[in-house]
């Protein structure tokens, strides 16, 4: 009786070590395993200028999505808003950013945000007034790129916000429409201006035949920006290079 009774209490001493060691390997594989949490994608939205809607293949900036979406079928989610739409686009960045569905955006989902956002005429106006209204959150954004903006009423779109990483500006000068001719870093410590790009088509016209007759006779230089191969294919480089590797290849056209 006596020698199965201390079977039985090495049996159990056995089995409580074993729990022990295995609740401590447990607590160690979860404090030392690498954090597998979702990572939302690079973000690319772009506006397009006037009242061209967003689906409008005409336009260069519309093509530059398509162009992008095939290009990068995962990792990248790009969309294209008309100019008026930009609390629709800031619902859809905040959306793609709430990886845990949580409702509220914590302070790791907002810093693991890479967003890129571009926009012509009107719409590079859009471009800064939602990279300002994405400050007001604590959202950085990785690269702002206007085309000939035009700043909308009671819109600054000349001051980039210091929660933008880099911008660029590409404008036109001539014309009743055209572009912002400089746009400045609210804090140069913070924000990298690439540049202010200055393009003329008075002494180098680009044919845009495939768009309307009233753009290209009211808005001549405007439009002329607009369909300009060398002005989209900038602009294409410059997103791609914040982009994972893809496919080469220019704007289609």
């Amino acid at each position: 009786m006596a020698r199965r009774m201390d079977m039985l209490m090495h049996v159990f001493f056995f089995l409580c070590s074993s729990l022990l060691v295995l609740g401590q390997n447990s607590s160690e594989r979860q404090l030392t395993s690498p954090d597998n949490s979702p990572r939302p994608p690079v973000i690319v939205i772009g506006f397009v200028g006037g009242f061209v809607r967003h689906d409008n293949m005409v336009h260069s900036g519309v093509q530059l999505a398509a162009h992008l979406r095939e290009a990068y079928p995962s990792g990248v989610y790009v969309e294209v808003f008309e100019n008026r739409r930009r609390e629709k686009a800031h619902r859809k960045i905040l959306s793609l950013l709430d990886v845990g569905h949580g409702g509220k955006l914590s302070d790791e989902e907002k810093q693991n945000a890479r967003i890129i956002i571009y926009g012509m005429s009107w719409g590079g106006s859009e471009t800064v007034v939602l990279a300002r209204e994405l400050e007001k959150e604590n959202i950085p954004v990785l690269l702002t790129i206007q085309v000939d903006s035009v700043a909308k009423i009671r819109q600054d779109d000349a001051i980039i916000p210091a929660n933008v990483r880099e911008a660029v500006n590409y404008y036109q000068p001539n014309g009743i429409l055209h572009g912002l001719p400089e746009i400045r870093a609210a804090d140069g410590t913070r924000t990298h201006i690439l540049g202010n790009f200055r393009f003329d088509y008075k002494s180098k016209s680009i044919r845009c035949d495939r768009y309307p007759w009233y753009d290209r006779f009211f808005a001549k230089y405007h439009t002329e920006i607009e369909c300009d191969p060398v002005v989209w294919n900038q602009v294409e480089s410059l997103i791609r290079s914040k982009l994972p590797p893809a496919g080469n290849g220019k704007l289609a056209r």
